[in-house]
């Protein structure tokens, strides 16, 4: 009997790339990679590589837990996912991460940039504006785990502070703000300003690259100086900093472990986050067949390129499998540790138990243990012990620990139209709240939700 070239693995629903109409697609399994193979009546066939480590792939399903949910939600459904979002009751997770773009404008103009951001475009809010967009969040979540303050960039609002004095008044359990970081490297002072939020509060700093062609490239400009010289004024403050790698193929792949490395050796940085290109907004220098990274082909590299971590080390995130990996490590003493290994997947998948990790399960962290608390040393602690700033990070049987002894890589794929799949949708907890006190998974709001993309989605709904 004749036979396909492709092993038959599983079936979901996606996303036409042109139309954005909702279209069947098949998961399988071909010449040691997963594709998602789609057909659109008016566009045709499509084919899209979605993962090249097929156990893996396979693996992430071992990791869905119960779905946590919001407090209330926002819109009802009416059209299936995703063209309801608000977020819609039919939605299977909370926000872990709500982002609250507080300007539309930016002091770079980047040929990548999901928003579209410039410093012409758009304006900003409005303090009573975002006041009313934070109120939406608390009314989500009550208490939301991580808010993320962004744009844009959020710096140059003119009431950037005001905005900061009001987070802090909610009950937010971690407070972010997400920038490029020119403002901090140029004005000392006002990177004092943001220290004094500390604690429960970080920067999201992007950090794509050491070179400045490839900056260039990704944003515009050459930034390496000015990277540098806002991670001196971090350090001097040690104020907790993530650095953000949107990465692309073939053009910062490779200073994945170099980037590790570097922020290893920084007193300030807490962990790194990469981020491969969503295919939307603005993207002048990127090729949708050459460019494309997916979640397993950075996993995979950062195990290539990083002796750090191992498989065990960078496992899936129960609360959106398919879009998130962790790996977590303890720095002490100059040393690093690598933690992730010895969580226990089962307890993960259990919102009713405490995640923890008992540091004696490794003899030579055991004995740095010792080593550093029963002779007189110390490790400077942040006043929270090691709480989680993510909903899956595991709380670290070690009260003398704090918050600089930790160290995270995580991988954020925000799904497209070219690999979109229901099912991570429906779990995305990574939310924008916009403008109209909605709150909407990021990869629907860059797909369907942005100004440029309503009348889109308006003629879709009218269709349906």
């Amino acid at each position: 009997m004749p036979t396909r070239k492709y092993t038959y693995y599983d079936y979901t629903q996606s996303l036409c790339p042109e139309c954005l109409k909702r279209v069947d697609a098949k998961i399988v399994f071909e010449n040691d990679k997963v594709y998602m193979l789609k057909r659109c009546k008016e566009h045709g066939n499509s084919k899209v590589l979605i993962a090249d480590d097929i156990e893996y792939y396979k693996n992430i399903r071992n990791y869905n837990k119960a779905s946590e949910f919001p407090y209330q939600f926002n819109t009802k459904t009416d059209f299936g996912c995703p063209y309801d979002c608000g977020l819609c009751p039919d939605h299977e997770q909370h926000s872990c991460l709500t982002i609250v773009e507080v300007t539309d404008r930016c002091n770079l103009t980047c040929p990548t940039c999901y928003a579209g951001s410039s410093p012409n475009y758009g304006r900003h809010r409005t303090l009573e504006e975002v006041k009313k967009m934070l109120d939406a969040v608390v009314k989500n979540e009550k208490e939301p785990d991580v808010v993320q303050i962004s744009g844009g960039e959020p710096t140059i609002h003119p009431q950037f502070f005001e905005i900061l004095d009001y987070a802090k008044t909610l009950p937010i359990r971690h407070l972010m703000v997400n920038t490029n970081g020119i403002k901090i490297a140029k004005d000392f002072e006002f990177a004092q300003h943001l220290a004094s939020y500390m604690p429960d509060f970080e920067l999201y700093l992007q950090f794509d690259s050491f070179s400045d062609t490839v900056l260039k490239e990704l944003r515009g400009a050459e930034l390496v100086k000015l990277h540098q010289q806002a991670i001196d004024h971090l350090n001097e403050l040690n104020l907790s900093t993530t650095l953000v790698v949107t990465l692309q193929n073939g053009l910062n792949d490779g200073e994945i472990g170099n980037i590790i490395n570097y922020a290893l050796q920084q007193k300030a940085v807490r962990g790194v986050t990469f981020q491969p290109t969503q295919i939307a907004g603005r993207l002048e220098n990127f090729n949708e067949q050459t460019d494309r990274i997916t979640l397993t082909e950075v996993r995979r590299k950062i195990l290539e390129q990083s002796p750090i971590f191992n498989a065990d080390d960078l496992i899936p995130v129960p609360c959106n499998p398919d879009a998130l990996v962790m790996g977590y490590a303890l720095k002490l003493g100059g040393e690093v540790f690598p933690l992730t290994r010895y969580i226990n997947p089962a307890d993960l998948l259990d919102n009713s138990k405490k995640n923890t990790i008992v540091y004696e399960q490794d003899e030579a962290l055991h004995g740095k243990m010792i080593e550093l608390f029963s002779t007189g040393n110390s490790v400077e602690c942040a006043s929270e012990n090691l709480k989680s700033i993510m909903c899956c990070l595991p709380e670290i049987d070690a009260p003398e620990l704090g918050y600089d002894n930790l160290f995270r890589v995580i991988i954020m794929q925000f799904i497209d139209a070219h690999n979109f799949d229901v099912r991570a949708i429906k779990k995305s907890c990574v939310h924008i709240v916009n403008k109209d006190y909605k709150i909407i998974p990021f990869e629907t709001m860059n797909l369907l939700y942005r100004d440029d993309k309503v009348e889109m989605l308006n003629q879709i709904r009218a269709e349906l």
